[in-house]
């Protein structure tokens, strides 16, 4: 999965807006043999009352929610809303990849759902 965004980091590099990020990546991760989802549905519950819907990025797997952003730089709530992504789908892995960077792996945060 992190081979896929590199791939297409390398190609398109950075300065396109996140839904870009995401076209690309799709075909990437599809060539890889990789199993996703994309813009998954999450029931958001508040005190076991359905209260709305969240989109996930992609989910991976089944297991791992990625999340994409094209931003100057990560701050504290694009983790913050990765996190609230784990809790609302039970998973325990999360991974937030800043496309908007010179090198990816500068953009590229592991996240985990520690409750």
């Amino acid at each position: 999965m992190i081979g896929a965004a590199i791939e297409v980091h390398r190609i398109l590099g950075p300065g396109y807006i996140e839904s870009v990020y995401e076209e690309a990546l799709a075909p990437e991760l599809e060539q890889r043999g990789i199993s996703f989802s994309r813009q998954c549905a999450v029931t958001v519950m508040y005190k076991g009352r359905e209260i709305g819907k969240a989109r996930l990025d992609f989910l991976v797997g089944e297991r791992v929610v990625l999340e994409i952003k094209a931003v100057d730089s990560l701050v504290p709530v694009h983790r913050a809303q990765l996190i609230s992504y784990l809790r609302a789908t039970g998973l325990e892995l999360g991974l937030l990849i800043n496309f908007n960077q010179e090198v990816l792996r500068d953009g590229i945060r592991r996240v985990a759902n520690t409750r």
